[in-house]
């Protein structure tokens, strides 16, 4: 079955969004671990805030994340289908 058939089908979305979501929480948490590790252990939400989201920093944040984890989605479903 090919990739455009496969889309089509209500399981495929069902599958991706299992894939997808869970892939994304976990590359989010990681990556806020990564750059503010310091900050969240010490409690320190505000630093974590600004080192992180304010003035649009939030669109770099997620923007990779989002395209990231809807391709490893795409990918990881089409590869599991039959």
């Amino acid at each position: 079955m090919t990739f455009l058939e496969k889309i089509k089908q209500p399981i495929f979305w069902s599958n991706f969004a299992k894939v997808a979501i869970p892939f994304f929480i976990i590359v989010t948490l990681v990556s806020l671990l990564m750059n503010s590790s310091s900050a969240i252990f010490s409690g320190d939400f505000n630093k974590v805030s600004e080192a992180n989201f304010t003035n649009g920093k939030w669109k770099n944040f997620f923007g990779f994340k989002i395209v990231f984890s809807t391709f490893y989605g795409l990918y990881i479903t089409n590869k599991k289908m039959k």
